[in-house]
């Protein structure tokens, strides 16, 4: 399998996870909590391709992410307890996911010829839309609009890939550097409490 992919999975499984988590954490019933993390694992993904027109969407074309993410809700219900206390692997998983998905989402608009700046925002699209619309329907503020250094990670990780790319680096070691960066942003800002200054309006 390619690493690329198996990176896809695992991201799709994590995002699943989260996604019931938040549900259980707001006490819906767990149809309410599979469907929480249905669209938190595949919610950026088929907003990009929607967008780029790529139909039918890539989770719709092979049942692999239903399988994985119908697995991350049945785990999370049935081990709840013990996946609460892996918190910090959880973190790391989803640190990972994001950086992944921020790469295929990327790579995929530059295959359809979207200007590079429009790229980084399908690659941005394809790793926290999900986490968005999961905060939405569960009454909550979007961890992307926090001050917690969240997508400036993608974005950060999205432009490394370009500048490399556009000096012929090989394209292992681009995919690579995207998401070691984003990762690297990730644990550092979250471990030094980093963040972006808030936007205050005094009247």
């Amino acid at each position: 399998m390619d690493l690329l992919l198996l990176f896809d999975y695992i991201g799709t499984f994590v995002f699943a996870i989260s996604g019931t988590l938040t549900a259980a954490e707001k006490r819906l019933d767990i149809f309410g909590a599979t469907m929480i993390g249905f669209v938190t694992a595949i919610g950026g993904g088929t907003l990009r391709d929607m967008m780029l027109g790529d139909l039918p969407v890539a989770w719709m074309r092979t049942n692999n992410y239903f399988w994985v993410i119908i697995a991350g809700v049945v785990v999370t219900i049935i081990f709840k307890k013990i996946v609460i206390k892996l918190k910090h692997t959880i973190f790391l998983f989803d640190t990972i996911g994001i950086a992944t998905f921020t790469l295929l989402g990327l790579k995929k608009a530059l295959l359809f010829q979207i200007d590079p700046a429009m790229a980084i925002l399908m690659g941005l699209s394809s790793a926290v839309v999900g986490g968005v619309i999961r905060d939405t329907l569960c009454n909550e503020l979007p961890l992307i609009f926090h001050r917690e250094i969240y997508a400036t990670a993608c974005i950060a990780g999205a432009l490394i890939y370009l500048f490399l790319r556009h000096f012929a680096v090989p394209e292992i070691f681009c995919e690579l550097a995207t998401v070691i960066t984003i990762i690297i942003i990730r644990i550092v800002v979250v471990k030094y409490n980093i963040a972006l200054p808030r936007l205050i309006i005094k009247e």
